[in-house]
């Protein structure tokens, strides 16, 4: 070793100045001031996509549906909140069949694959009428397990007389508590 420079092995064997301990904290806070809040946004976004993926997928339905048919008969019939039970505070599996009912067959919808556990409830309203028909298509969740859920709805209108042409889907998503 006595090709080494003195100095250099004198800067090895006295270790890490102070100087360099705080530019390797500065470095580290930066890191983890960008990471943080990119991993919490992502965290939310990742809540949000299960019932905008699941509202979107029954308009979808509901619209292939109700093309060409009577106005009075767009949509199928309600059905009720699915899985009864809103989870509560954890992703849940649903029981085998859940899914299995003539309103979500009707709109080949269920909310995860059979086994996979989610967050969200579905329900699907049906308003039949004489001139038109709408529906309200809505899912809730409880993150935390404290009871408060959130919500999100999309509704739709039927177009056309006698029988439906097209569905219009109400602007925007109706969101409350999303965060609960």
């Amino acid at each position: 070793m006595s090709w080494l420079h003195p100095k250099t092995k004198a800067v090895r064997e006295r270790g890490v100045s102070p100087v360099e301990v705080a530019v390797g904290i500065a470095i580290f806070g930066s890191v983890l001031a960008v990471a943080v809040p990119a991993f919490v946004k992502e965290l939310h976004a990742s809540r949000f996509a299960e019932p905008i993926d699941g509202l979107n997928a029954i308009a979808t339905g509901a619209t292939n549906y109700a093309r060409g048919r009577a106005v009075n008969d767009a949509f199928p019939a309600s059905a009720p909140l699915t899985p009864p039970a809103v989870p509560r505070g954890k992703r849940a599996v649903d029981p085998p069949g859940v899914w299995d009912t003539p309103t979500w067959k009707a709109l080949e919808f269920h909310a995860a694959d059979e086994g996979v556990a989610h967050y969200f409830a579905f329900g699907f309203d049906a308003e039949p009428g004489q001139n038109e028909s709408r529906f309200v298509a809505h899912a809730h969740a409880d993150f935390d397990g404290d009871t408060v859920t959130s919500t999100f709805e999309i509704r739709g209108v039927t177009e056309g007389s006698g029988h439906v042409t097209d569905v219009k889907l109400e602007p925007g998503m109706y969101i409350q508590s999303e965060l609960e």
